[in-house]
């Protein structure tokens, strides 16, 4: 009895561990429609989705200064891109001279395009800026990033601007899959005869007629 107990036992071992290691990879590994999903939402999804998609892109800050423009508070977005720019300073004094200039256009009392800051945050930056670091910014143009966020983006939502970047967003897109579509045509015509590769360069110079 004993012996057979042992047996059943190294049995049921040998029978456990790999469902337990196909249990294990199956948990651990990502899973497929979580990024197929992915894919669809950035092939589909609008522009203006998030205020950090329009702000990465060149032509989606210029849409969005135009209507923070048309609102009367473009310096939000102008104080925030200037402190991403401060944060690619890599000297010393080149830091300080970039946050001095900030300082004047964007914090100090009175200037022409002060940010809406509470008295707090414009002390510490105030202090800090004598002595420039990397981080003397952070906590401001994080404020700023929200209150555009949460006031103005909605609003950019509905406007025009949004729709004529929403526009030629849906375009390009299109474009690159026209493109795509045109280099695996490509890629089969240099498989061919001669024939093929001449209608390949009919269609590429049509294409750019286009």
């Amino acid at each position: 009895m004993k012996r057979a107990t042992s047996l059943d036992l190294q049995d049921t071992k040998r029978i456990h561990n790999p469902w337990k290691s196909k249990i294990q990879n199956f948990v651990q590994s990502p899973l497929p429609w979580r990024k197929f999903n992915r894919q669809e939402t950035n092939e589909t999804s609008p522009p203006g989705e998030s205020l950090e998609t329009v702000l990465s892109q060149k032509c989606g800050q210029k849409v969005f200064r135009d209507f923070l423009k048309s609102e009367f508070c473009e310096e939000n977005l102008d104080f925030w891109l200037a402190c991403q720019e401060f944060k690619t300073s890599k000297r010393p004094e080149e830091q300080t001279r970039r946050a001095a200039r900030i300082y004047q256009e964007f914090i100090r009392d009175e200037s022409t395009k002060q940010v809406n800051l509470d008295f707090y945050t414009r002390e510490i930056i105030r202090q800090s800026v004598r002595q420039a670091s990397l981080s003397c910014f952070v906590v401001a143009q994080r404020k700023i990033y929200s209150l555009m966020e949460n006031n103005s983006f909605p609003r950019f939502n509905e406007s025009e601007q949004y729709k004529v970047l929403f526009d030629a967003a849906s375009k390009q897109r299109g474009h690159g899959k026209h493109r795509k579509a045109l280099a695996i045509r490509r890629s089969r015509d240099l498989m061919q005869p001669d024939s093929k590769a001449i209608n390949m360069q009919c269609e590429l110079y049509l294409l750019q007629k286009d």
